[in-house]
């Protein structure tokens, strides 16, 4: 995990009280789709933990592999075991910078665009994805789908199941911000 991203975070959890920028979500749901000929697979976790800075605009993320819950309990096993490898890779975790200026102090709807570098099963990779940050008196709301290749993350999927699971996945992130 990078640095820059541990220092952050823990800068979030330690100093949040006294610096008004600071937002956390501890919370976050993450949830990803895998559309294939066989079978469609997908999970959600609300086990995420975000924090947004709003003075710099960055954002992080940190979502424990292992929270993932899927319909069926096999998938879950599979998913653990033999491809995120959770043991090894027990996180995911993203570090970006939202690019545009927003009036945190201004109720309202804002597109943004967010840049940064997700690691998935030790694999760090740059991502670069619109989304939207909506502010609401007390909240900010932040949301954004974008896409992941599997192989880009060296998950390795067996010949035998090549066609219950998609290379790309469809991944949606749905954080809400208190303000303090």
């Amino acid at each position: 995990m990078n640095k820059g991203f541990v220092w952050f975070f823990v800068m979030v959890l330690c100093f949040r009280a006294e610096a008004q920028d600071l937002l956390i979500d501890r919370e976050s749901r993450i949830s990803f789709f895998s559309a294939a000929p066989l079978e469609n697979i997908s999970a959600v976790t609300q086990r995420a933990a975000s924090a947004l800075d709003t003075k710099s605009r960055e954002i992080a993320f940190k979502v424990p592999i292992k929270s993932f819950e899927f319909k069926k309990q096999l998938m879950q096993e599979h998913f653990n075991e033999n491809y995120m490898e959770s043991d090894k890779f027990p996180y995911a975790t993203f570090s970006g910078k939202i690019s545009e200026r927003i009036d945190w102090s201004t109720d309202g709807t804002y597109p943004v665009t967010v840049a940064g570098t997700l690691e998935i099963h030790g694999v760090k990779k740059p991502y670069t994805t619109k989304a939207t940050v909506e502010v609401n008196g007390m909240s900010v709301a932040a949301t954004a789908k974008f896409k992941v290749r599997v192989a880009d993350h060296d998950v390795k999927i067996p010949r035998v199941v090549i066609k219950n699971i998609a290379e790309v996945v469809d991944v949606a992130v749905s954080a809400t911000y208190r303000k303090q």
